[in-house]
């Protein structure tokens, strides 16, 4: 395959057995932890290899996984991360690493088999600085899968290639990422001011400072979503804060995209609004009749919740389509209120709580 540079610069290539440094930031992961480091142990790669684990303070069985499989294998190195903070744990975690390209993990994913293999591979092609690939969402429970489907919808998280996309190109960011160490020492590692959104503003430095960052369908990682609706809200509360704390940064460098669910918000707001004032008495004839195409709107999102919820790849059964039902505005509304308090008063101290005080069912 030809690779249009487009005046990108070529990141550094080491030698193809130079080693690959595996990083995870850890908080209350004792259900997903040991799964995820096998996926890492398992993967076949040339040269030396390390996976260096950042552990927050973890209310669950996660730290004494964490040392039992360190035990277990010398390629596991450990690190505390006591502000718990995954910006933080991925730059202790860097920092304790010693190889040339670093692969960031997380322990709610696991990777599929010749994952590294095939990302080196598309970093030496291209040249880029960073690559990633395909979030693939999956779920045990009803509720679980209905969120693992809205992930996997464009409909769900707006369309970012790394939720669907089937076309190799440069990308805006990348999932997790493998990216080479000399460029993460040369624009500054991962952003500590940030607690979400942190991969979306190291790659906007990266290519700020020239190189390319990739996006490979073919690179599938499977990702574990929150198994409750309070932890899902609290999550994408969280996740919208930050964003709009980044639009408040970066302004227009942010897709449009982002600003669906707080639009969808304001509508709802809106139309609660006009509710009230017509059931009240106060917005009627002609004027409550225009008032009403605030309606228009959420009648069409709601067609468009009920289409997805019912269409192919609904789930098992009924019950997977009442959960997506109801995942899909849970996510866009919660996602949409923090985005707006983002950009009003910025993130400030907003921290995704749903990792917190947690205990998970081990995967099966």
């Amino acid at each position: 395959m030809h690779v249009d540079p487009g005046g990108a610069r070529d990141a550094p290539l080491p030698k193809p057995d130079a080693g690959v440094s595996f990083v995870m930031p850890v908080l209350n992961e004792a259900g997903y932890l040991e799964r995820a480091v096998r996926t890492v142990l398992t993967q076949d790669v040339p040269g030396p290899m390390e996976l260096v684990l950042a552990l927050g303070p973890s209310s669950d069985d996660t730290t004494a996984i964490a040392r039992r499989l360190a035990d277990e294998d010398p390629r596991i190195v450990l690190v505390d991360n006591p502000e718990a903070d995954i910006p933080t744990g991925l730059n202790l975690a860097i920092a304790a690493s010693t190889l040339p390209t670093i692969v960031r993990v997380d322990a709610h994913s696991e990777l599929t088999p010749g994952y590294t293999q095939r990302a080196l591979a598309t970093l030496a092609r291209v040249r880029a600085a960073n690559v990633g690939g395909v979030m693939r969402a999956d779920g045990r429970a009803p509720f679980q899968r209905a969120v693992a489907r809205a992930y996997n919808s464009p409909f769900g998280l707006g369309g970012g290639a790394y939720h669907g996309g089937t076309r190799e190109s440069a990308a805006e960011s990348a999932y997790l990422g493998v990216m080479r160490r000399s460029v993460l020492e040369e624009v500054g590692g991962f952003d500590e001011s940030l607690r979400r959104g942190e991969d979306w503003e190291l790659n906007l430095r990266i290519r700020r400072a020239g190189y390319r960052v990739w996006f490979d369908p073919e690179l599938s990682v499977t990702y574990w979503p929150r198994e409750s609706w309070t932890r899902l809200v609290r999550q994408f509360r969280a996740t919208g804060a930050w964003r709009g704390e980044l639009v408040r940064r970066y302004g227009r460098r942010n897709s449009l995209r982002f600003f669906a669910p707080p639009i969808l918000v304001a509508v709802t707001v809106a139309a609660v609004i006009v509710g009230a004032l017509q059931l009240t008495g106060v917005l009627t004839g002609v004027g409550g009749l225009i008032a009403s195409v605030v309606y228009l709107p959420l009648v069409a999102y709601a067609l468009l919740v009920v289409a997805v919820a019912a269409g192919s790849g609904g789930g098992r059964g009924w019950r997977d389509k009442l959960w997506t039902m109801g995942v899909l505005p849970s996510m866009h509304l919660s996602w949409g209120a923090g985005f707006i308090q983002g950009i009003v008063t910025g993130a400030r101290d907003t921290v995704d709580t749903s990792r917190l005080g947690t205990r998970n069912t081990p995967l099966p």
